[in-house]
């Protein structure tokens, strides 16, 4: 195997993350421009850990999400840069948003148990739309009488909310404990809310030349609009 420095391997994880046009995983890196190389495993974790380092007091940092490892800019410096793009960032309702955050904290979930927590029938649209995007999934169906479809998150969700892994959504442990018999209206209408106070506050940012605006921008710039429904819904 070619031998290679330190700083030369530094230089060209560096490099492959930043041209990458999506988050690359360790095992990717190992398998790709590292072929050949006599880099051990260890090696190439402390360069990530040096570079995650070095980047940290800098506007643009490397951080690591589900799919792997990508530069994004930091969350402060969202304002300012969301004026980079004309284009209006993508409008959610609140249902659809009510919708991702139950089958984010409950998953795996059917369509129906989405529809006896938030009261009303769940939108065919919302679930394409959700579907399309690739924030969720069918993984399988429950085992009862119609054998409903039940939903999770996918890694495109994670990658999305700059998010490794489930573990670090917020107040999981307070939505995924409490007892469904007696949850009250206000904390079940805050648990519904954790993804739209996610969607205003994080940054995705990623700074690749070939991602699109929305992408770019992040999810700070995902709105909420609650004033745009997705179809009427009926009462469940």
């Amino acid at each position: 195997m070619a031998k290679i420095s330190r700083n030369q391997l530094k230089q060209l994880v560096e490099a492959s993350i930043f041209v990458a046009d999506q988050a690359i995983s360790f095992e990717q890196l190992q398998l790709t421009v590292l072929e050949g190389l006599d880099v051990s495993k260890k090696m190439l974790k402390d360069v990530l850990a040096e570079l995650s380092l070095d980047y940290q007091p800098r506007g643009i940092q490397l951080v690591e999400v589900a799919s792997g490892y990508r530069f994004q800019s930091m969350d402060s410096l969202s304002p300012w840069l969301s004026k980079l793009w004309h284009e209006q960032a993508p409008r959610y309702s609140r249902a659809m948003l009510e919708t991702l955050s139950l089958i984010a904290y409950r998953q795996p979930i059917t369509r129906g148990e989405i529809e006896d927590v938030r009261g009303v029938s769940v939108s065919s649209h919302i679930m394409k739309t959700l579907t399309e995007r690739g924030w969720i999934k069918v993984i399988g169906h429950k085992e009862v009488p119609g054998r409903p479809s039940l939903y999770a998150t996918t890694k495109e969700f994670l990658d999305y909310f700059s998010l490794k892994s489930l573990a670090e959504l917020p107040s999981a442990e307070d939505f995924l404990l409490a007892d469904d018999s007696n949850q009250g209206a206000d904390n079940t209408n805050n648990q519904l809310n954790i993804l739209s106070d996610v969607a205003n506050n994080q940054q995705s940012g990623e700074l690749k030349s070939n991602l699109n605006m929305e992408e770019k921008s992040g999810a700070s710039n995902m709105s909420v609009a609650s004033d745009l429904p997705d179809e009427p819904e009926q009462l469940h």
